[in-house]
């Protein structure tokens, strides 16, 4: 079968996602974790090293900027399940508004970013990068923000890493996600709305509920 857009987002609404083994894999599978990993965006952590990278700048926060370099961005490492098919899918997501981008520049440079698809008050979070220390962990800071501006109730990391979990990220059953998941498709989300925040309206709104 044919995997287009229009299927890809069925399978997110059903609860399961795309990967490849590899980069020059032609073929795509569906996952559907017996453990699934989420972010509760009332229990991201920012930590007192994180807060003082955020204070210092010297960086840039946009949304959708360049939503093809934060996949390439992903995608460029030694072993990745991003082959040619999902980012053109995942392109094609994007020109319909179902996925979008967060991205981290130091003046004109991308370095750091994260993409996911959204549908009602969901976002499934794809993937991230990093080409500086704690890239990541910033696009992560201003993403569990503007998610919670925009009224989203789950941030689903499909699963848990050791950089994940340091951040907050819990595993949870396969049932709990999808009921979950069904809640959160009943309800309105806004990913492009919420301005971006300065780095103290950000650790203080985390904050104020960790």
């Amino acid at each position: 079968m044919e995997l287009t857009p229009e299927l890809l987002l069925h399978g997110y609404s059903s609860g399961i996602f795309p990967m490849a083994e590899r980069r020059d894999d032609p073929d795509v599978f569906w996952v559907d974790p017996r453990r699934r990993g989420v972010m509760p965006l009332d229990r991201f952590h920012i930590s007192r090293s994180l807060m003082r990278r955020m204070r210092r700048g010297g960086f840039s926060v946009t949304v959708d900027t360049d939503f093809a370099g934060v996949v390439d961005g992903c995608a460029d490492r030694e072993e990745t399940w991003i082959n040619q098919e999902i980012r053109l899918l995942y392109q094609a997501l994007f020109v319909t508004g179902h996925a979008h981008s967060l991205e981290i520049w130091e003046k004109d440079e991308l370095v750091g970013g994260v993409y996911g698809v959204t549908m009602g008050a969901a976002f499934f979070g794809e993937s991230m990068f990093s080409r500086r220390t704690d890239a990541s962990k910033l696009a992560l800071a201003w993403l569990v923000d503007r998610l919670r501006l925009g009224g989203f109730t789950l941030f689903d990391t499909q699963f848990v890493t050791d950089h994940l979990a340091s951040l907050g990220a819990i595993e949870i059953s396969r049932a709990q996600y999808h009921y979950r998941l069904q809640q959160a498709l009943t309800l309105p989300g806004d990913f492009t709305g919420p301005p971006i925040g300065s780095p103290q309206e950000v650790i203080q709104r985390n904050t104020q509920t960790s």
